[in-house]
């Protein structure tokens, strides 16, 4: 199969939608030999460089380039496409591997068919995929830059955003840089995305700089960016994240999204809870039950996920303890998956 031309992943091993796309590749059963898989680093702001742009506009990963159809013969001059959005990736790896597929594979393992088969499944997994994980009120990396609500744990998010925002705004200022000396070729459109990038990387810069200076002390200017932080940090997390979660937790069938079988929408799902956990203070080696403590108490009094009660009578207290939420079901459940040790086996991230 060597000669074959084969897609190439472009991903980033911290990236919460890189981390779906691998879970995916695992459950679809591809061969490790089947797809390359090239990091971009984006803590050094590899994805705006010149060359990814030309493959994904958008700077970001993950980005899927696979052989056209026609060109996968080894006699045959190769073309490409880019596939740039998470869901159109996992949706491609789904259809490209099954039972009745004749791609070229060198993987033994089963290739289930993710897609629900039914209209109402598969409205339910739009629900899950567009309307919730991926809604600008879910957005995981938006929680990670906003993941604080006070000084101290400003101080305590800073020591870890830190690096990443500074090795971005340094890329951007290096190909605005470049540019300008016509070291590189970047039309009007590429600059203006650049500069825009920079502009908002380097308002939360600002305050991430600042954060072990007591508010008392900053400027008037300093004092008012951090207060608005604070209240979009505060609206993120316990108003926006609240309505995802509590709307998880009452429309998944369980044990997975669907029911039984693990579908589609369980990569994004496993991903973005991962991801949200990680935040909240989680670990890989917590129980569901523990994990949706940490959530509650975490985000604070707003969010309140019921248990589920198989029964209107009344409960022991033995019962009562072991009583569970559809979502601390979940994770207890794609836990066990050898996807899940594969991709957060060393820890959530």
């Amino acid at each position: 199969m060597s000669d074959i031309p084969k897609a190439v992943l472009y991903y980033y091993n911290d990236s919460i939608w890189s981390c779906a796309v691998l879970l995916a590749l695992e459950e679809k059963g591809y061969g490790e030999d089947e797809v390359v898989l090239k990091v971009v680093d984006l803590a050094k702001g590899e994805n705006y460089g010149p060359k990814f742009l030309r493959l994904n506009s958008k700077a970001t990963v993950p980005t899927l380039v696979v052989p056209l159809d026609k060109s996968l013969s080894v006699d045959v001059e190769s073309r490409y496409k880019a596939i740039t959005e998470t869901k159109t990736i996992i949706e491609f790896l789904d259809k490209s591997r099954s039972p009745l597929s004749h791609t070229n594979t060198t993987s033994q393992a089963p290739a289930p068919i993710l897609t629900p088969a039914t209209i109402d499944f598969a409205a339910t997994c739009k629900l899950f995929i567009e309307d919730l994980i991926h809604s600008e009120d879910g957005d995981p990396n938006n929680l990670l830059y906003m993941n604080a609500r006070d000084e101290e744990s400003l101080r305590t998010l800073a020591d870890s955003v830190l690096p990443l925002m500074k090795g971005k705004v340094h890329a951007l200022n290096q190909c605005l840089s470049d540019a300008q000396a016509g070291n590189i070729r970047a039309s009007d459109k590429v600059v203006k995305f650049w500069t825009s990038k920079k502009e908002a990387a380097q308002m939360l810069l600002e305050v991430y700089e600042n954060a072990k200076v007591p508010s008392t002390a900053l400027d008037a200017s300093a004092q008012a960016r951090r207060e608005e932080y604070f209240k979009v940090a505060k609206a993120s997390w316990e108003v926006a994240l609240v309505h995802v979660l509590t709307k998880l937790n009452e429309k998944i069938i369980g044990p997975y999204t669907l029911g039984e079988q693990y579908s589609i929408a369980d990569p994004h799902l496993t991903a973005w809870l991962a991801r949200v956990v990680m935040l909240a203070g989680g670990s890989s080696s917590d129980n569901g039950n523990v994990v949706i403590e940490k959530l509650e108490k975490h985000i604070g009094s707003s969010l309140v996920l019921p248990n589920i009660v198989s029964s209107d009578a009344p409960r022991t207290d033995a019962e009562r303890s072991s009583a569970r939420t559809k979502l601390g079901i979940y994770w207890d459940t794609v836990k066990e998956r050898s996807s899940w040790k594969k991709v957060y086996g060393h820890g959530l991230h």
